[in-house]
């Protein structure tokens, strides 16, 4: 079974445990990952204690799935490593900018989706927390991040306690360009998204959130241009506390 095409986000997760062995074993495969020069710009937090899950909660919007799942891991762009190897060894780092975030964070998220797609084919379920890089403040404290070092990816791990429906995702035309980017007309995006917007749990979204269109739930219900300024704002400003912006 192709396990990238059949899979699903988990929620809910049965109380088995995660062996250490197994998890290690997964974690040190995905790092064969590709990786800025060769760098491995990242390092992963492994969160198995419940207290901490506790703490973790309110920085992922009290979701359930990280007090839930045996395993919660959070992905980081790691500049400090590597800056303290070149200090030692008489080198003058300088990547304390926002190239170099960048660059650090590409490298964990390629580790954070090869570890997703190993761990589904080693029959564990994932959640990808996008709220990591809404609350990044309160995961830097919560962790003790130290300066060159910013959470970009968490994912609560387990065996899966549920086999719900797959998401559906748009057709292949409307996001592979050839050559260049060719930009959508009105006919190209009615096209796109007639499926999404036909299915009966999206229709039922819009009768039960009073919209007009499905699009108007994410504009003005969940992800709200007063929010994202809101978030964009910490998000910056833990960057320059994290020493990777001036």
């Amino acid at each position: 079974m192709n396990s990238i095409k059949n899979r699903r986000t988990i929620r809910k997760y049965t109380s088995q445990d995660i062996p250490n062995d197994l998890l290690n074993g997964l974690l040190e495969d995905a790092f064969r990952a590709s990786t800025m020069g060769n760098m491995q710009l990242y390092s992963v937090i492994v969160t198995r204690d419940a207290a901490m899950k506790e703490k973790l909660t309110p920085a992922h919007f009290n979701q359930p799935m990280v007090t839930s799942a045996p395993v919660v891991l959070t992905f980081c762009a790691d500049f400090n490593r590597f800056t303290k190897w070149c200090l030692q060894r008489k080198a003058n780092p300088g990547y304390d900018n926002p190239i170099s975030f960048l660059n650090a964070a590409t490298d964990a998220l390629l580790v954070t989706q090869n570890f997703c797609t190993l761990a589904e084919e080693n029959g564990l379920g994932i959640c990808y927390l996008g709220t990591t890089v809404y609350n990044p403040d309160q995961i830097v404290e919560i962790l003790r991040l130290p300066k060159l070092v910013m959470p970009v990816a968490t994912i609560t791990v387990g065996y899966p306690d549920e086999q719900p429906e797959q998401p559906d995702r748009l057709p292949l035309s409307g996001i592979v360009h050839e050559e260049i980017y060719h930009d959508y007309t009105p006919d190209m995006i009615d096209s796109i998204y007639a499926h999404k917007e036909a299915l009966p749990e999206n229709k039922h979204f819009v009768e039960i959130n009073h919209t007009e269109t499905l699009a108007q739930i994410f504009t003005d219900i969940r992800y709200k241009k007063a929010d994202n300024e809101s978030m964009s704002a910490t998000l910056h400003a833990t960057l320059k506390a994290q020493g990777f912006e001036k």
